[in-house]
């Protein structure tokens, strides 16, 4: 269905002070849908996150997922972590250590497993960021027999799910529903991570926010990012027009649902990607787990504005202008002219974000991010 068979778009909202809780159930029927593409417009423009109720996710296989995550961390031994860490490969999949990964120039204090969907190993005639398709480093099954299972079928759900989600995100802005098809490959590869968070050390000041991060101030890439809360403390927030940090508590049978700059990029801004972080647990409130999936789009496509309709723009600029276009410092990846293809880009975060293995398969890349770190840091 088309933006012109949907209700009229709303107005903008006032800033944001919580987030917007849509059923995806409501979207597959004619009598509830058109209610959902107005709410669904309204929260791409004003939010740029809501929760996703209603999934059609097997109960079952949530519970299968948090219960394997939480033996990853919890039961998994040191040198079978070891064993499968990211810097044994240059695909940026596989195991990370506490304080790894960085993050707004900060380390973040969370342990993680990266995923995918699998892909063979490419050929030596294969652009460089294609190095980003591969295999899983999965944990042994000696160790973790039902772990594999329960996330190939979660992602197997979750890739059902986004696919769903984003024709509805093109129909909501006045697309076809088909409109993002061609940013896919026929075996599109997503992302999944299992989290850690630990909570705040004793030696921590509680209030000294830096010093508690878990995730520093960031926006997704790619097009949608679709995060199951494993555990119920806070620790999400998503940052408003204003500035201010709404936390995005956790809600039983939800998903958490961000555009990504992939999507803010494609639109010509029209889908607002927003800027969000995630703060360790308090001290006594035990680790905080979260399994967050990433849509993926083909690594070799080109990004360009799409057709979005006017009267939707102009929505889109009204927001902007009542808040003094307010604009984050956060880097925006997909700067229209710097990269050829999406997975220039996205090499690129990947080696910023974990240097070891920058250090280890990509030196030359590295070394031209660090020197325009330097650049920057001279201002």
């Amino acid at each position: 269905m088309s933006q012109s068979s949907a209700s009229p778009p709303p107005p903008p909202t006032t800033n944001f002070t919580s987030l917007p809780i849509l059923p995806l159930s409501h979207a597959l029927s004619p009598d509830t849908k058109p209610e959902f593409l107005s709410r669904l417009r309204d929260a791409l423009m004003n939010v740029g996150f809501l929760y996703l109720s209603k999934t059609g996710l097997p109960e079952q296989l949530i519970e299968d997922v948090v219960r394997e995550c939480k033996a990853f961390f919890e039961e998994l031994p040191l040198e079978e972590k070891e064993r499968i860490e990211m810097k044994n490969e240059r695909s940026f999949l596989g195991w990370s250590r506490i304080d790894n990964e960085t993050t707004a120039h900060n380390p973040d204090h969370r342990e993680q497993l990266d995923l995918s969907t699998p892909h063979p190993i490419p050929g030596p005639e294969a652009p460089i960021y294609h190095n980003l398709l591969a295999p899983n480093q999965w944990p042994s099954p000696s160790h973790l027999p039902s772990f594999r299972p329960a996330f190939e079928a979660y992602m197997t759900h979750m890739s059902r799910i986004s696919t769903l989600f984003t024709s509805l995100i093109a129909e909501a802005i006045g697309l076809p529903s088909t409109a993002f098809t061609r940013f896919f490959d026929s075996d599109q590869q997503h992302k999944l991570k299992i989290v850690k968070y630990p909570e705040t050390a004793p030696d921590v000041d509680e209030a000294d926010e830096v010093a508690r991060q878990g995730v520093g101030p960031h926006k997704d890439s790619m097009l949608t990012s679709y995060l199951l809360q494993a555990s119920p403390q806070k620790g999400l927030q998503v940052q408003n027009i204003a500035g201010d940090w709404i936390d995005a508590t956790p809600v039983p049978g939800t998903l958490v649902v961000a555009i990504g700059q992939g999507l803010e990029a494609l639109t010509g801004g029209v889908c607002a990607s927003t800027t969000h972080r995630v703060l360790s647990p308090a001290r006594g409130e035990g680790p905080r787990y979260s399994i967050p999936f990433f849509q993926g789009v083909s690594y070799d496509a080109k990004f360009e504005e799409m057709d979005v309709p006017e009267s939707v723009k102009r929505l889109r600029d009204g927001v902007r202008e009542r808040y003094g276009g307010r604009r984050d410092d956060v880097e925006f990846t997909f700067v229209k002219g710097r990269w050829g293809h999406l997975g220039e880009a996205t090499l690129m975060n990947r080696v910023r974000s974990h240097p070891d293995v920058g250090e280890r398969w990509y030196p030359d890349l590295l070394a031209k991010i660090r020197e325009q770190q330097a650049v920057d840091a001279r201002g």
